[in-house]
């Protein structure tokens, strides 16, 4: 065994160390948002690849449409920040799409990186999920798509059930009458809200604000049967957060440092 494949031994049992300890002792689950984007630019399917290694419980994707009705891969509206394209993504094809560099702001090994398709990386996740005893799921964010087209791309893969939709209310109560067994999951902005989308969506989770995320809250979620999601993104996205949502028993941590949460959350259970 070559110097680099022990390395990767190494970090891949270091890995499964954490998986272990964190998922023993009901630490929160980990998604990687937009992937590993530490390590590879976010939305691609080297980030994707990364954030596999890494045994999240959710990696995080942002699906839009483009001008020909092809579903593919980016978080922004517009090309301009992690392509080296410019304008709106819906106003292109796919094949003019595939013409760019989704590794901007990477130098060169990242240069021949493409905007995926939806359909590129469920079969990238699915092939993992079969190798490997524990799945890793998608959080879909559904920013421009519509839901039969969604529905059908990881129903071909058989990840609709290793899928939760982020979205607005009326995108995922359109997602629910497509897929009535799609899991939901909505904003909970303020807890007054919970009652009305409970009845109206029947969510798997809510997606939370830090900013008001409270014990009691996470309890009256926790009461109806339904999972916690919250961000920890930017200044929230620290060591002393993800131990606040381990305490307060939130059930997804999303995060841009997922070795990070793996370090403290294990650190802090000795």
């Amino acid at each position: 065994m070559g110097q680099s494949a022990r390395k990767m031994a190494s970090f891949t049992d270091s890995i499964s160390m954490y998986r272990t300890a964190l998922s023993t002792h009901n630490q929160p689950g980990v998604s990687a948002h937009r992937g590993n984007s530490q390590r590879a630019p976010e939305n691609t399917l080297a980030t994707f690849q990364e954030a596999l290694t890494m045994q999240v419980d959710y990696i995080e994707i942002d699906v839009r449409t483009t001008a020909d009705n092809q579903l593919v891969i980016l978080h922004d509206a517009t090309l301009n920040r992690t392509t080296t394209g410019t304008g709106p993504v819906n106003a292109q094809t796919l094949a003019t799409l595939r013409t760019l560099s989704a590794g901007k702001g990477f130098g060169d090994r990242f240069q021949t990186e493409r905007i995926p398709t939806l359909d590129e990386v469920c079969k990238l996740v699915a092939n993992w999920n079969a190798k490997h005893p524990k799945p890793t799921n998608l959080y879909v964010d559904c920013k421009n798509v519509a839901p039969e087209p969604l529905v059908s791309q990881l129903q071909a893969y058989g990840l609709l059930k290793n899928a939760v939709f982020y979205g607005s209310d009326e995108t995922l109560l359109a997602l629910k009458q497509a897929a009535p067994t799609a899991r939901l999951m909505p904003s909970l902005r303020k807890a007054e809200d919970m009652a009305d989308k409970i009845a109206k969506l029947n969510p798997y989770a809510f997606d939370l604000n830090w900013l008001v995320v409270s014990e009691s809250l996470i309890q009256q979620i926790h009461q109806h049967g339904i999972k916690a999601f919250s961000d920890l993104l930017d200044s929230a996205d620290s060591a002393e957060q993800y131990r606040k949502a381990a305490q307060l028993k939130l059930d997804v941590i999303q995060t841009d440092y997922v070795l990070n949460v793996y370090k403290t959350l294990t650190h802090s259970m000795n």
